[in-house]
């Protein structure tokens, strides 16, 4: 049914759960998917302290290898499940959200599987909700995991 299935990866505990739902479902397949393990990277804001001006390239810099990082031990926790997956990393042009929408149509995913905190109320109106923006615009089904919370 799935045959490619887009995972973001940004290192929290619900990106973590959506992880193990994209790999248990991909495994119960007849024939397991391809996941397409994703993390968006935030272009860092120009910082500056006191007359201290910090080097936002560098900031940038460690920002992918940290990523990179995230997705390569997700794509060793597929192999090892018996899956193929590959790892993409994507500058954010914009909401992280349309980073995601528009991968998982560049990529030509069929499913999305990500984790969201579930937050509700005021939470919800400061902090966003990058997983429900996917949820309505995404070209493709959405699969949102709660937190164990």
């Amino acid at each position: 049914m799935f045959k490619r299935i887009l995972v973001p990866i940004d290192g929290s505990d619900t990106a973590q759960r959506g992880l193990q739902v994209a790999v248990d479902l991909a495994l119960a397949m007849k024939a397991p998917a391809h996941l397409i393990l994703l993390h968006v990277v935030e272009q860092p804001p120009y910082l500056s302290e006191g007359g201290v001006a910090y080097d936002s390239a560098a900031l940038l810099r460690g920002l992918r290898d940290h990523g990179q990082g995230l997705l390569d031990r997700a794509r060793a926790q597929c192999e090892a499940a018996g899956l193929t997956a590959e790892a993409d990393i994507q500058d954010a042009g914009g909401r992280i959200a349309d980073t995601v929408s528009d991968r998982a149509h560049e990529r030509g995913c069929d499913l999305v599987v990500m984790g969201t905190h579930g937050r509700r109320g005021v939470s919800r109106w400061v902090m966003g909700s990058d997983a429900e923006i996917v949820a309505r615009h995404s070209p493709v089904p959405v699969l949102l995991v709660r937190s164990s919370e």
